[in-house]
């Protein structure tokens, strides 16, 4: 039987081969914190429990965002800095247009106001007369094209305006989106933590035992289901080496927002993941989810991308015998679950 198990991290759950979940200590065993009974009209500490996790996974969604307005906001300013080179050659390709039909304008001033071809035109010599008037034929045609780059140049110009100006909004747009976001995480960490701080230290112990106890209980649920019976793929190459990465990272702590290499996210441990295996992947859980193609859960194999809860908040990769490893929360750190320990929204491949 091939055991996972994430030893000396924080969540302590051993997970077994496909049907055999291997259970935490439960209450009343040997040395397991004996729960406390709660004081009449207060919550049970399960239900805080549930109202912590409940807080983290909404702060969750909301670095989602604040991830995704980043990203937006990067590829905003980099499209700005094109437009800026852009206008710039713009201004500099006028100024040469400029300049030529100023020597143009002065080098007919000094032959009289005829430029050299109209006075060989309007020669009676007849060899020189048709070689006048091929030299102004060509002359009027290289004055037209310039006047009509330059009228194009300067259209580009405006046009670089309206654009810049576009970009401008939306990366204030985006500006405000990603504060908007971080008052939401910052409240949401706060008030779980207010809730956690608020325990003795037997009740975060005995909380902490609650929350393998949950995650044991939707893993056993889930492989009951025989959602596992069917799933044998092996990894790619690419996807051995995202494994590979992202089971290096264990032990390192959930930061909002983090993309490595001392503190993750979750969907920056699985986005730099597939980075260090060559194949760059978007930034948040909701884009992988959106763009990553979709495969079904009996077809998965290590190194494709579970994404969980109805608004895709949450990201782990599958690492092969019904696990997966990920950047759970904050005050936690990274680690290995069971693949089925939260709802599972769909399963998607970067390496398709």
């Amino acid at each position: 039987m091939a055991i996972l198990t994430a030893p000396g991290l924080a969540t302590g759950v051993a997970y077994a081969a496909p049907g055999a979940p291997v259970a935490p200590a439960t209450p009343g065993a040997p040395g397991a914190p004996a729960a406390p009974s709660p004081a009449p009209g207060a919550k049970s500490l399960e239900q805080v429990r549930k109202d912590i996790e409940e807080l983290y996974r909404q702060a969750g969604a909301a670095t989602d965002s604040y991830n995704q307005a980043e990203a937006e906001a990067k590829a905003q300013s980099d499209k700005i800095v094109e437009i800026a080179n852009l206008v710039v050659a713009g201004q500099e390709r006028i100024s040469t247009l400029k300049g030529r039909a100023g020597a143009a304008a002065r080098a007919q001033y000094r032959s009289g106001g005829l430029p050299p071809s109209a006075k060989l035109a309007l020669s009676e010599d007849p060899n020189q007369f048709l070689d006048g008037a091929n030299r102004l034929r060509q002359g009027e045609k290289a004055a037209s094209d310039m006047l009509t780059e330059l009228d194009r140049t300067q259209n580009d110009l405006k046009r670089y305006a309206q654009d810049a100006s576009a970009q401008w909004a939306l990366l204030e747009a985006n500006r405000i989106k990603q504060e908007d976001a971080k008052k939401q995480i910052e409240e949401k960490i706060k008030a779980a933590e207010e809730l956690e701080n608020k325990l003795e230290a037997e009740e975060k112990a005995r909380l902490i035992q609650l929350e393998q106890e949950a995650q044991y209980k939707a893993q056993t649920a889930w492989l009951s289901t025989g959602a596992m019976k069917d799933v044998n793929g092996a990894a790619t190459a690419a996807g051995k080496r995202a494994v590979q990465y992202a089971a290096a990272q264990m032990g390192k702590p959930y930061v909002w927002g983090a993309e490595g290499p001392d503190a993750f996210d979750c969907s920056g441990l699985t986005s730099q993941a597939w980075l260090s295996a060559g194949r760059p992947i978007p930034r948040t859980s909701q884009e992988q989810m959106r763009l990553l193609p979709k495969v079904a859960l009996k077809d998965m194999r290590p190194g494709d991308l579970i994404i969980y809860f109805d608004d895709a908040s949450h990201v782990g990769m599958y690492i092969g015998d019904g696990a997966m490893v990920h950047a759970p929360r904050p005050g936690r750190h990274v680690t290995i679950a069971g693949a089925g320990s939260m709802p599972i929204k769909a399963v998607v491949r970067p390496d398709a």
